[in-house]
């Protein structure tokens, strides 16, 4: 364990302190104040967990019947096997090539994937984390389908020049035998067939292959005699083929919205044509074409009618109609709408032998941005309720965080409200993806992830143990009323789409007091109630902030003597108590400017609450003469203080929201005292300066911000470094990326606002105001986007009656510290180092009876440090974009700094708790993922983790506690990772298992006559036909082989051990007793087959033995 003596700056870690740093002050530690640091660098390793969310682009589709586990493969390569609820798993192809098929070998805990870059992988699935073992990749042929038979080790592969090859699945090597396009087709044929799109064997006869060729052609092809039995042409290009049980028919779907149900026994003209979708003309013709059917399924009963059911194949004139899934059963026929279009769909059946009734009893629809699994037993078809969280992505995620080891009764409380937003319908029947084991994890701790949409809805997320479950939804767009017209809509919102988006929000878990902010500059407040309520009005508070400077001094005295009282620029207006009579400037004409109105309209009528979040306040930014107000970028609150502060480029605004009153409402510049050092003045990019004392509006009137905001080549410059404009690239490419941030007003450009100083980050706390103080009181940190950080001393009335009464009094005491670049967190540590979290309000039901209030409402007491004058008790702990800081409470003496990054900059940092300690955590735009001790700022953890290339993961990204991050890895999924040791070596026992030993179902008993005349499932020996002896060696420039980490048996026995041992043993015993089992009853049948003709011939001889032969 190593110590550290506050005294001393870094002990040489830093050779960029400065020699004021390492100079005693009053108020320096003494030298026998130390801090004991227990983190070091062995408590940290980086590494994925697990990834929730809908597969992003999805393009294939797969299942084990047996083992019960579904796998989603995607356009970038990656795999997503699904089991029972919280049974997820997370795989991705090296080279991210597009996913075209999967296919399982059944109950065997093996999948072979065949991408877009004609290659196929075998990925052994009995163990946690799936491994691919073999690889080919074929070199002149592409490949279009795929084809496992059950119970089989060749793999049957079509491509595009119409030939299909056989690989061994087992070493993944290529057979020689190979059935060629120009053999399969007729010779009188002159084109050529096209691609291979379907490829099945006979299910009574694995030695009868049918072929599906693109132009319509399919043949019936023989392995044995290797020839083409039949040939059935049609004129219609096939999409898909489907197989009746018994291996007498069959089906093909076609591109003019037609199916042909063919006898393998008569090839000149198929039994059936119909088309399913296509209006019937009167006078006997054709119907008209339709739209392609792209897959059909054939699935019989044994007590009923077969199902067939198709996707496609509607009439071309449903123009706008979304995708539609058929299900055809006997005489009706329901088609099902789909709220995306269908990507796949497999129906799931009782059995998973080819050759019985199917008895199908669901169908799992694979659609672009769902899943969705329809119950073909019950009548009218209900979905399943889905147990996955699949959801992230119904609105575009905006926001994101992560709150770890929260207080134990609130998962309970958010789902007790939410199981009440639950939609009814659902089948009742239990989910039928089952498969799979949860983990063992020792994590018992309760987690919670809040994400925040482009629709202005708010879910809570059950995070704890590696699963997701969605526990609650709030929808902050009820507190507004709708726009009726596009006219209004255009005159009203600031953004081109979803004006209620959610920009940022503010959380304290253990009063469950929740603020959040939304793209058009609005910020509500909620409170938690668990009883339904009707707010007659809902209360609001509109707020005017301008950005009102000079070039010369500062307009505000500054000092410890800062007016409380908002700027005789900017006013505020509760609607409430005191509703704005006189129309602003042009508020009411069309041609002047907006001033003083709203982006959106609070709704005028009662709002009904249901239990969970309800609105306390909403505050609105107004336009400020034809401006509309700017983003808001910061937003705090604090339940103990009763207080909300929220900042913008324009300044910061405090509102008391127990009193419903703005207490504050102060530009950035007026924060700085007249002496400050640290002051700066709002940049402009221009190089001319307004004359001596005349004040500029940055907001007022378009041509003084057009001319603000020439180009560069009118002469004007900006005064960003390269650093800067880096960052300034990376925002733009924000704002093409997301069409939320981008603003219809065109006279403030991006680069006047960042040339303003904004407030990046706020902290309420209880600390020092000043370098004189002894005793600790409320406080706020304000941050900026230019590295100050200032302190703001707090007054509260005492609790009680009086709190509800008298005002909160405020003063701003100038700079405490700056930084390079942006503040982005702030933080307060006590003498031993521990954290000082910011006081709360232990929550209470607002709606509960006044006892209970009193019973629950203890204002939770800040226990003050006893501290003497000269004696430092605290440490401020302050990251930005570049560099850390530690300062020294209340002497203001820096005592560590540690520059984070010259190259990069750090897109969030987040003070944590780890292994009983503390530290920073950060993650740069270059990728980097760090972390500093507390509070020497020693660097722990220095990983190139994941390079940036795309804004959604620099605005969702987030660090917690215990080691725990997020961030959204595509629009609709969450990837989890760990930066904990401890965590990484423990992931093995967490992660859930997919394959688990299962006995696979008996086959189908064969009937007396058909054991006796053959009439059952022929058989076919595969291994002599396609073996090495039997068919010779592949060309070796057809398809290289790429070896996995190891064979097959031994990756098996290493992933399952003894119980995957015996598992096998038993389905080999199994196997070998099913064969010989078959062999004693045939033997029996052809027995008492023997006995019945001796009988009957007995009986004959019996009768006719007496008689003459005239007689007969």
């Amino acid at each position: 364990m190593k110590k550290f003596n506050i005294r001393k700056v870094l002990d040489g870690l830093t050779a960029a302190s400065s020699s004021s740093s390492a100079t005693a002050q009053p108020g320096t530690p003494r030298e026998n104040d130390v801090i004991q640091e227990t983190l070091q660098s062995e408590h940290f390793q980086l590494c994925k967990t697990v990834r929730h969310g809908f597969p992003y682009q999805p393009s294939s589709m797969a299942f084990d019947p047996v083992q019960k586990i579904l796998a989603v493969g995607t356009q970038n390569g990656a795999l997503r096997l699904f089991g029972r609820a919280g049974v997820e798993c997370y795989c991705q192809h090296e080279s991210g090539a597009a996913v075209i098929q999967l296919q399982f070998l059944i109950n065997e805990g093996a999948l072979v994937s065949a991408l877009a870059d004609d290659s196929i992988h075998l990925w052994n699935l009995r163990q946690k984390i799936p491994a691919i073992l073999h690889s080919l990749k074929f070199n002149r042929e592409r490949i279009t389908y795929c084809h496992l038979p059950f119970q089989s080790k060749w793999l049957y592969i079509g491509t595009e020049r119409g030939n299909i090859h056989i690989v061994n699945v087992e070493s993944f090597t290529l057979s020689g035998y190979v059935i060629m396009w120009n053999k399969a087709i007729e010779l009188s044929t002159k084109t050529h067939p096209g691609p291979v799109v379907h490829i099945s064997d006979n299910p009574m006869d694995e030695g009868k292959l049918l072929i599906g060729f693109e132009c319509g052609v399919v043949v019936l092809w023989d392995l044995k005699c290797k020839k083409a039995d039949y040939r059935y042409n049609y004129d219609e290009a096939i999409h898909s083929v489907a197989w009746h049980h018994e291996g007498k028919q069959f089906v093909c779907s076609h591109s003019d919205g037609t199916l042909t149900t063919w006898n393998i026994r008569a090839q000149a003209k198929s039994a059936q044509i119909i088309t399913p979708h296509g209006k019937q003309p009167k006078d006997g013709k054709k119907p008209e074409p339709c739209k392609p059917i792209l897959k059909v399924e054939y699935k019989t009963t044994r007590a009923g009618d077969p199902f067939m059911i198709l996707s496609g194949g509607l009439s071309y004139d449903t123009v706008g109609r979304r995708a539609c899934l058929t299900v055809m059963h006997g005489k009706s026929t329901a088609v099902l709408e789909m709220d995306y279009p269908i990507v796949d769909f497999l129906t799931l059946c009782e059995t998973p032998y080819p050759n019985d009734f199917q008895e199908p009893y669901a169908v799992v629809v694979l659609l672009e941005k769902d899943l969705v699994v329809i119950d073909l037993g019950q009548i009218g078809y209900p979905i399943f309720e889905n147990p996955y969280p699949l959801t992230i992505h119904e609105s575009p995620v905006t926001c994101c965080e992560y709150f770890v080891d929260c207080p134990a009764e609130l998962i309970p409380a958010l789902y007790s409200v939410g199981s009440r937003q639950k939609r009814q319908g659902y089948s009742k029947k239990e989910w039928p993806i089952s498969g799979g084991n949860w983990g063992q994890g020792t994590q018992s701790y309760p987690e919670i992830i809040i994400t925040g949409h482009a629709d202005g809805s708010i879910k809570f997320w059950d995070a704890s143990a590696l699963m997701l479950q969605v526990l609650y939804k709030l929808k902050t767009a009820k507190v507004f009323e709708r726009a009726r017209s596009k006219e209004e809509k255009a005159n009203t919102d600031i953004v081109e789409e979803d004006p209620f988006a959610i920009q940022t929000l503010s959380w304290c878990p253990e009063s469950r007091m929740l603020c959040v902010a939304g793209v058009s500059a609005h910020v509500i407040i909620y409170r938690f109630s668990k009883q339904e309520i009707t707010t007659e009005v809902v209360q609001l508070l509109e707020v005017r902030m301008q950005c009102e400077f000079s070039d010369g001094d500062s307009p505000d005295p500054g000092g410890d003597q800062t007016p409380t009282l908002p700027t005789p620029g900017a006013s505020s207006s509760p609607q409430e108590s005191e509703p704005p009579t006189q129309p602003s400037t042009g508020s009411n004409s069309s041609d002047g400017p907006r001033d003083n109105k709203p982006c959106l309209q609070v709704r005028s009528s009662p709002l009904k609450q249901s239990p969970g979040y309800q609105v306390e306040l909403v505050i609105q930014l107004v336009w400020v003469s034809g401006e509309p107000p700017q983003p808001i970028t910061s937003l705090a609150i604090n339940s103990s203080y009763g207080l909300v502060v929220f900042g913008n480029s324009n300044g910061l605004a405090v509102v008391d929201y127990l009193q419903k009153t703005l207490l504050l409402n102060m530009g950035t510049s007026e924060l700085y005292s007249p002496s400050d050092p640290y002051q700066r003045q709002p940049r402009s990019p221009r190089k001319t300066r307004q004359p001596s004392g005349a004040t500029l509006d940055s907001n007022d009137g378009s041509n003084t911000s057009e001319d603000r905001c020439k180009s560069p080549t009118s002469g004007s410059t900006s005064p960003c470094n390269s650093d800067d404009e880096r960052k300034q690239k990376f925002i733009e490419k924000d704002a093409k990326d997301n069409a939320f941030t981008r603003s219809r007003s065109s006279s403030v450009t991006s680069i006047d606002r960042e040339s303003r100083e904004a407030i990046s980050s706020f902290h309420f706390c209880e600390s020092f105001p000043r370098k004189t103080d002894s005793v600790v009181s409320p406080c706020l940190l304000v941050g900026t986007t230019q590295g100050t950080v200032m302190m703001v001393a707090l007054s509260l009335p005492p609790p009680g009656d009086h709190r509800l009464q008298q005002p909160v009094g405020i003063s701003s005491c100038g700079t405490l510290v700056t930084l390079k670049g942006g503040i982005l967190t702030m933080a307060l540590l006590d003498a031993t180092g521990t954290l000082l979290p910011p006081s709360y309000e232990p929550w209470y039901d607002p709606n509960a009876s006044d006892e209970e209030k009193e019973k629950s409402r203890r204002r939770r007491p800040a226990s003050p440090p006893s501290t003497q004058e000269g004696q430092d008790s605290q440490f401020a702990v302050l990251c930005s974009e570049k560099q850390a800081k530690v300062v020294a409470m209340p002497s203001q003496t820096r005592i560590y700094k540690h520059n984070i990054t010259e190259s990069s900059f750090v897109l969030r940092a987040d003070v944590v708790q780890m292994a009983g300690a503390y530290c920073i955590a950060c993650f740069c735009a270059n990728g980097h993922i760090m972390t500093l001790s507390l509070p020497s700022l020693r660097p722990l953890l220095d990983v190139n983790y994941l390079p940036l290339t795309d804004m959604r993961i620099a605005r969702t990204f987030c660090f917690s506690n215990l080691g725990q991050a997020l961030y959204l890895t595509s629009p609709t999924e969450i990837q989890r990772i760990t930066y904990s040791q401890e965590t990484c070596d423990n992931r093995q026992e967490m992660l859930s298992e997919l394959f688990t030993p299962v006995e696979t179902p008996e086959a189908p008993n064969k009937g007396f006559f058909k054991g006796l005349f053959g009439g059952g499932a022929q058989s076919l020996d595969r291994e002599d036909l396609f073996g090495e002896t039997g068919a010779g060696k592949a060309s070796r420039s057809l398809a290289q082989h790429i070896p996995g980490p190891g064979g097959m048996e031994g990756m098996k026995g290493a992933a399952s051990g003894i119980v995957g041992d015996l598992a096998r043993a038993r389905i080999a015993l199994d196997e070998r007793g099913q064969k010989l089992g078959e062999l004693e009853d045939r033997t029996a049948a052809m027995m008492s087959s023997a006995d019945s003709f001796s009988k009957h011939a007995h009986d004959m001889m019996l009768k006719y033995k007496d008689k003459k032969w005239y007689q007969l």
